[in-house]
């Protein structure tokens, strides 16, 4: 009877996940750099992808991955976002950033657009440069 009374939770539960769960989409790439320097070991990476597509309004996030570094460039990263929130007409850009106890060591200074829509956008490389 427990067996039978467990094997149904554990099938209603499944279910009951499967209608809450939102469809996901991925990007995944890698961030370098060009100088021939390591990363401090204490060092983290930021990577964002942002709706940039109206000038006078603050970008808006839909994923963002943030964490300590592990190695050396290149660094890899995959951003996971819901695809309901790309919009027809947009334009998407990833960014990324690399620092060390809140002080910016390197950053992406050039728009790095990608187009959601595609079936072959990846993987993406991310250049970013050094902050002096």
């Amino acid at each position: 009877m427990k067996k039978v009374l467990l094997l149904s939770l554990t099938a209603l539960l499944g279910a009951c996940s499967s209608m809450n769960s939102t469809p996901q989409a991925t990007l995944d790439g890698e961030v370098y750099y060009l100088q021939r320097i390591a990363l401090p070991p204490t060092a983290t990476l930021e990577v964002s992808l942002q709706d940039v597509s109206l000038a006078d309004a603050p970008a808006i996030t839909l994923a963002k991955q943030s964490g300590p570094v592990k190695g050396q460039v290149p660094l890899p990263f995959h951003l996971t976002y819901d695809p309901a929130e790309v919009k027809p007409g947009h334009t998407y850009a990833v960014s990324a950033r690399i620092e060390e106890d809140g002080k910016l060591l390197f950053i992406s200074t050039e728009r790095n657009s990608v187009d959601l829509n595609a079936k072959t956008l990846q993987p993406i490389r991310l250049r970013v440069d050094q902050v002096r």
